[in-house]
């Protein structure tokens, strides 16, 4: 990058941190700490939301997705608008009503602890996991930018953003998400713009999709159907997006603390309410409008040279061996097919080249999609867009990385550590007990980071596969809870597990395609907690849902 670049990036980023630190005042106990002491707008609640989704995994690997794969994944976010509907109906009076600080206790009220104790458990273990792969996305760019090795980068960005969330707490994450999503979507619509510009005199935005939908990548709507039998196993459909998306999205905004705990810090719960349902409503939209980044890029390379292979930095590793003559060789003859307009030739010749990677870096698997949007940034837009582009990208991992580190500390001190460990902790200690389990999180994440560079997809679409392994037992818990009454703790915590496992082993067999795990494990909960309640030995368990808001389960 330019010296310009580089100023760009950095003002941006000391400048969001100190603006942090400056909005970070709250009271010094876990109210303030987790909750901004329940004190913001419906605005700041829509955009911490937001914040929170878009990480940079969504800037980085959407346009990548949409450039390899199309537009058809923006159909998993169909079922979104109906599912705030849902949660605002059922989950956020319940949760305001008695004043939690993590969804999961609502669960000990209605079940039993160790019911409450596994949900938190399941969503500590995908949180925590999930939150890793967002911290590897960022590191990408410091890799790319910098030639370090990826295992330094992640220690860079993962150490950087412990400081970040530590500091501020709930408060200075919301009110960072939203400068940070103010640049972020400036950003993007500039680098659409860009792209547009780039493309061959005369061409404009809707030759630009024209070309792209002569080449299939405009399948915004795809029924799964194929040789007139619906695909179980195809990824993005309207049906999967509608029903599996949908119970992905309860099962997140409901019963995942990380947003959980974005609308828990409105002051009203009228107030939690229009954040998720202005959520629903702008989503999507602004989904679509990632992808078709992606696909306006698609494009541009039909009349530029794409490289062959787009991860740069796998590409000088590759070559320090003794495949460097091959791959030589590859991107000789992939210049003379793409001169004799030859584009089978050059898909043939991208895949050896990927093959030949595979061989030089032993276990890697070579998946260069989550660097295609980051290569054509630095290779093709102009001296000073290209540091604020990288800053959004940054921006976007700060945004929603702190959220989850914020979440992940809140889960387990108030539902392990008050609970099994000291009892008795006063303010002060739970205060600074949140910000050393903060601490360990990051240090927890960043290991995993260490071990997502052979993930094999794209890195939205693992974000999503892992959710989608625990998201539909958590949510089958908490649906059982408000409709249910009759099934107690022990049968739907012999149910969730019994679930868990067979979701597990459903997955491992490939059997369906992963959105489809989320209403799976649904219905499993459901079906296991009504059976095994009716063969359980009857005796005196919790029978209802706490005083005040039992109508909410009819």
């Amino acid at each position: 990058m330019s010296t310009i670049d580089w100023i760009i990036l950095i003002t941006t980023l000391f400048g969001i941190i100190i603006y942090g630190v400056y909005k970070s005042q709250t009271t010094k106990d876990l109210d303030g700490y987790f909750l901004s002491n329940r004190s913001l707008p419906w605005y700041m609640v829509l955009l911490s939301i937001m914040g929170t989704q878009a990480s940079a995994v969504t800037f980085l690997s959407a346009p990548g997705q949409a450039y390899t794969d199309g537009m058809r994944f923006v159909q998993y976010y169909f079922g979104l608008p109906l599912a705030m509907i849902v949660v605002c109906i059922f989950f956020v009076p319940v949760f305001r009503k008695l004043k939690v600080y993590t969804a999961y206790e609502f669960l000990e009220n209605r079940f039993d602890l160790k019911t409450r104790s596994l949900t938190s458990a399941l969503f500590l273990i995908s949180r925590g996991l999930s939150t890793g792969i967002s911290i590897y996305a960022p590191s990408i760019i410091l890799s790319s930018l910098l030639g370090w090795n990826i295992y330094y980068t992640n220690l860079v960005m993962g150490g950087m953003l412990i400081v970040y969330t530590i500091t501020g707490g709930a408060k200075a994450v919301a009110y960072t998400q939203q400068l940070q999503l103010i640049i972020i979507i400036a950003g993007m619509f500039l680098a659409g713009y860009m792209v547009i510009n780039l493309l061959p005199d005369g061409m404009g935005f809707l030759d630009a999709i024209k070309v792209a939908g002569g080449k299939g990548k405009m399948n915004i709507i795809t029924t799964g159907v194929t040789n007139q039998h619906f695909d179980w196993k195809d990824k993005y459909n309207i049906w999967s997006g509608l029903l599996g998306g949908f119970f992905l999205s309860i099962s997140y905004f409901g019963a995942d603390q990380s947003q959980v705990g974005r609308y828990l810090t409105a002051k009203s719960d009228k107030e939690s309410k229009i954040g998720l349902l202005t959520n629903g409503l702008v989503k999507v939209p602004m989904q679509f409008l990632i992808l078709l980044v992606g696909i306006l890029v698609f494009s541009f390379y039909q009349y530029h040279k794409a490289p062959i292979y787009f991860d740069e930095a796998r590409v000088i590793v590759a070559k320090k061996t003794v495949y460097k003559d091959s791959l030589v060789h590859l991107e000789n003859q992939y210049v003379n097919a793409l001169k004799e307009n030859n584009p089978a030739l050059a898909t043939e010749l991208r895949a050896e080249y990927k093959s030949i990677i595979k061989k030089a870096i032993p276990g890697d698997d070579a998946n260069d999609t989550n660097f295609i949007f980051l290569r054509f940034v630095i290779d093709n837009l102009p001296k000073g867009l290209v540091g604020l582009l990288i800053a959004v990208i940054f921006l976007a991992a700060w945004g929603s990385i702190a959220a989850a580190l914020n979440s992940l500390a809140s889960c387990t001190v108030v539902d392990f550590h008050k609970k099994f460990i000291n009892k008795n902790c006063t303010e002060a200690q739970d205060y600074s007990i949140s910000k050393w389990y903060t601490f360990g999180w990051g240090v927890f994440s960043v290991v995993v980071a260490m071990f997502a560079y052979n993930l094999g997809n794209s890195l939205i679409e693992a974000v999503n596969i892992l959710g989608s392994l625990f998201y539909g037992v958590i949510l089958g818990i908490f649906l059982v809870a408000f409709w249910i009454k009759y099934v107690k703790g022990n049968a739907v915590f012999i149910a969730s597990v019994i679930s868990e496992l067979l979701i597990i082993l459903i997955y491992n067999l490939n059997v369906v395609s992963f959105l489809w795990l989320n209403a799976i494990g649904v219905i499993l909960v459901i079906f296991f907690s009504v059976i095994i309640q009716l063969v359980l030995p009857s005796k005196k368990e919790k029978d209802s849902i706490p005083n005040g808001i039992s109508g909410l389960s009819t």
